[in-house]
């Protein structure tokens, strides 16, 4: 398109300024040209005149799409989908900014939604992603499921995290433990041999919610440059007997073959859940494969991280902790004052700020996980969206709209708290949860 024609547009709207049509028109050249900075403001322009109108949001979600903003793609998609819940193109832009984001199960859902509004979809990126069958363009993922003894690669998902622990705010000492138990033994293996020490074993992080265990898990597989498998119930259990013993072996052999290779369990609880309280037998002849994976009797498990997920760890079956299985449990305790700044500033990084006071604000949130200091920034940077969006241009985050949000935002883990000492006080014959009790400041 050539710029006189842009400038033609662009004299036709300074003569009619409130036509939306015009202004639209100008965008969509615009954003042909790759002038997505001046297509935006565009966009804005006729969302101030006409603040529902789709495909003025959608066309702002697109430039911020190319600007790599994906936060407020996300935030004006999210507003349109709320009216049109079945928007294709919509749909379509989330999908591929989650999978730009690595938040692989909510592009997943949104995928699995595309293909019910239109079987015949196909776009080849996202189909390598989720390992769709290229030729079964009506297969659904649960028909995917039941090749998966067949064929692995088709249902789980590999990734090489770009992340390493200087992305992961405070948690120095999680990150210390994991450095020695991991770490070590793969930049010196033969000093580790020498005392009989392998590379590889297995890991158990357990404390509230929104701690950071997964980030942790990524964060180490980065940190050492290996493959990360995220592993779900739902990747395991199968309704037919038998089946989820081999879903867990293919999890295991995919693993094998990887190496180095980051095994991680999210609820591993709800996989290797106590055998003393269960009537099923199903469920204990999946703790029993389990339990033989991880002892690496019929294979080699070296160079093969396991790590293990749970906010429940009194619900998970004791042989999981012995020697050999997760032999290193680390209790992921809420951020202390330091490491709620440094998440705070990591949240911050590369948006607009102003007179942000860090260390008043990690005072202002003892107790709070790291979820919890995510959402309070998301919260200030909604209130901030608004505000540009009527305006025009980015406004700045002040400290003011932070404190605004921890006011509305309680820390969430002080339910998970009340439950876990009282298995500290009276369950903990084995010194499990001493890391709790000195969290609690508790001398038993």
């Amino acid at each position: 398109m050539s710029s006189e024609v842009v400038k033609q547009l662009q004299e036709a709207v300074q003569f009619s300024p409130e036509n939306v049509p015009l202004r639209l028109h100008l965008a969509q050249v615009l954003m042909q040209d790759y002038d997505y900075v001046q297509a935006e403001e565009q966009y804005r322009k006729v969302l101030e005149l006409s603040p529902d109108h789709t495909a003025a949001q959608l066309g702002l979600a697109r430039t911020f799409y190319h600007q790599q903003k994906y936060s407020a793609a996300i935030v004006v998609l999210e507003q349109l989908e709320h009216h049109e819940p079945d928007h294709f193109d919509a749909l379509l832009l989330h999908c591929r900014i989650l999978v730009k984001e690595n938040s692989l199960r909510a592009a997943r859902d949104i995928y699995q939604h595309l293909l019910q509004l239109n079987p015949g979809f196909r776009d080849e990126a996202l189909d390598a992603q989720f390992r769709l069958p290229q030729q079964q363009p009506s297969a659904t993922f649960e028909e995917e499921d039941d090749e998966l003894s067949e064929d692995p690669d088709k249902v789980f998902t590999l990734e090489k995290p770009d992340m390493n622990f200087s992305d992961v705010g405070g948690m120095e000492r999680e990150k210390q433990e994991i450095d020695l138990k991991i770490i070590k033994p793969l930049q010196f293996p033969d000093l580790y041999k020498a005392y009989g020490k392998k590379a590889g074993g297995g890991i158990l992080l357990y404390g509230p919610p929104g701690c950071g265990k997964t980030y942790l898990a990524k964060a180490t597989a980065g940190q050492i440059q290996a493959e990360f498998i995220n592993v779900g119930i739902h990747d395991v259990l199968d309704m037919w007997i038998g089946n989820s013993e081999k879903n867990l072996h293919a999890l295991f052999e995919l693993a094998r073959q990887r190496k180095p290779c980051v095994l991680f369990f999210d609820e591993v609880d709800a996989l290797g859940a106590n055998r003393t309280s269960m009537r099923n037998s199903g469920a204990s002849h999946l703790i029993n494969q389990f339990l033989a994976e991880m002892d690496g009797i019929a294979a080699n498990n070296e160079n093969v991280l396991i790590i293990g997920a749970t906010n429940a760890p009194w619900s998970l079956d004791p042989a999981f902790r012995r020697p050999g299985r997760f032999d290193r449990i680390i209790f992921v305790a809420p951020p202390d004052t330091d490491g709620r700044e440094s998440i705070l500033q990591l949240q911050l990084r590369n948006k607009p700020v102003s007179d942000v006071d860090y260390k008043a604000l990690a005072k202002a949130t003892a107790g709070y996980s790291g979820a919890d200091l995510k959402a309070i920034v998301d919260l200030a940077i909604e209130d901030k969206l608004l505000e540009a969006l009527q305006k025009g241009a980015p406004q700045p985050i002040s400290q003011k709209e932070l404190v605004k949000a921890i006011k509305s935002h309680k820390p969430t883990t002080r339910e998970w708290f009340n439950t876990a000492r009282n298995y500290a006080l009276y369950s903990n014959e084995a010194g499990l949860y001493d890391d709790v009790l000195k969290y609690l400041d508790i001398k038993k």
